[in-house]
């Protein structure tokens, strides 16, 4: 008899795990994988796992649920059993949402005055909130269009503490809101607000340091999100102003070099990427750029290395697979760079919408278009090879892409929607 309860216990708990669930546990606990901040778990927009299926259809990738919300272009951030998103509500408000990641049910809402309006070129994107936020296992981290950055308990959206940038340093308000990312390493944010780059203490929203300031106006809080990096062996942080690129210190704020980026209107949207100690970025209105960076009795020196004008930049921040650096570009091409022999290997032959987010499993990227519609693509050397496409959405989709286990989350400009693998592509044979 005891044997019979054993087995039937053991048949049942095969059975729950398949289903994705655990004796004595939610379900939501048992899904993989996590996407804490912009552009993933070690932000350089790439995931570890099992290789993707190589169709997009829906037998393989399969829509678990989607939920209408306000409007804007958050990337949504996952957790063990949740999803966050923010959103402009009336044109007044701004939201932070938690769902449950299985079921989309949503579990709390916070919300905040914070709403303006961006200069008459750029309201053909709206004048929704933009920064993705960042999750360290405890609080969510906001930014908000209006110079603010919100902290909250990620378990039942209480505000933590909230700073606003303009109050606190008497900088005009960003003409196109605070648009950049946080950045949360140990005890600390990183973000670029109040016409300069700060470091906060993340407990309290107390300044630490302040440095790269830059005026503020219509030139000024830029667009770009920081990275932590150590090239030459050294651990600092990359940050790209409206007008330079730049490495900081991380403890001390000191910049340890710069380096002025041409671009119109001072667009210098992208997150510069990194290859050993060559330095990518590329801006609307300049150019792509690879700089070498050396260090010698303790100073840093940065040299050009190579420069090519047709090949601008956008909003698009690219991926480096195997030493390649594939990227989407200002023409609506998409396009593999060498850096190591300091040339574009090839160009895809059809343009596609002003935007995509990236993110690359293995030598498998996963695109999402601005025009609602998600590539899949066999990143090589040699050519473009786009295995599958598929349209998702009718709106557009500017929401960085997020990849966090089996599952695919897609921020449309008014929903979030979410999709799973079926079975990885263990046995697929790649063309």
């Amino acid at each position: 008899m005891y044997h019979r309860i054993w087995l039937c216990l053991f048949l049942m708990s095969m059975f729950c795990r398949e289903a994705g669930w655990v004796l004595g546990q939610s379900s939501s606990r048992r899904i993989s994988g996590t996407w804490p901040q912009w552009r993933g778990p070690q932000r350089n927009g790439t995931v570890d796992g099992p290789p993707w299926p190589r169709k997009l259809d829906s037998t393989r990738l399969k829509k678990m649920w989607r939920r209408e919300i306000g409007q804007g272009y958050p990337g949504p951030i996952v957790c063990a059993d949740r999803v966050f998103t923010v959103e402009t509500r009336d044109k007044k408000l701004e939201i932070a949402r938690a769902f449950d990641r299985l079921s989309g049910q949503q579990i709390w809402e916070t919300a905040w005055v914070c709403s303006m309006k961006v200069p008459f070129f750029a309201a053909r994107n709206g004048s929704w909130v933009r920064s993705t936020p960042a999750y360290d296992g405890k609080c969510l981290y906001v930014a908000g269009m209006r110079d603010i950055l919100v902290c909250l308990n990620a378990q039942d959206g209480t505000v933590m503490w909230q700073v606003d940038f303009v109050k606190r340093f008497g900088t005009p308000l960003p003409k196109f809101g605070l648009v950049c990312s946080p950045l949360v390493i140990e005890g600390a944010v990183y973000i670029q607000a109040g016409a300069s780059f700060l470091k906060l203490d993340k407990e309290t929203g107390a300044t630490v340091w302040r440095t790269l300031e830059d005026g503020g106006g219509m030139f000024g809080s830029a667009f770009s999100s920081p990275i932590f990096q150590a090239p030459c062996g050294e651990p600092q942080l990359l940050v790209q102003t409206r007008n330079l690129l730049a490495g900081v210190d991380p403890h001390t704020g000191a910049v340890l070099w710069q380096q002025a980026i041409k671009a119109f209107r001072g667009m210098n949207i992208l997150t510069p990427v990194v290859w050993g100690n060559t330095l990518f970025t590329s801006s609307y209105g300049g150019a792509s750029l690879l700089f070498d960076l050396k260090k010698t009795n303790d100073a840093f020196k940065l040299s050009e290395v190579w420069k090519d004008r047709k090949s601008q930049g956008y909003m698009s921040t690219p991926v480096v697979i195997d030493g390649y650096i594939y990227f989407h570009r200002r023409d609506r091409r998409f396009c593999c760079l060498d850096p190591q022999a300091k040339k574009i290997l090839w160009t895809s032959p059809e343009k596609f919408g002003r935007y995509w987010s990236l993110v690359a499993n293995g030598a498998t990227i996963l695109a999402l278009d601005q025009k609602g519609e998600l590539l899949l693509i066999h990143a090589h050397p040699e050519a473009f090879k786009l295995s599958d496409r598929r349209q998702i959405s009718t709106q557009e989709t500017w929401g960085h892409l997020a990849v966090a286990g089996d599952q695919v989350f897609v921020r449309e400009l008014k929903a979030l929607a979410v999709y799973r693998w079926s079975e990885p592509a263990r046995a697929e044979k790649i063309e």
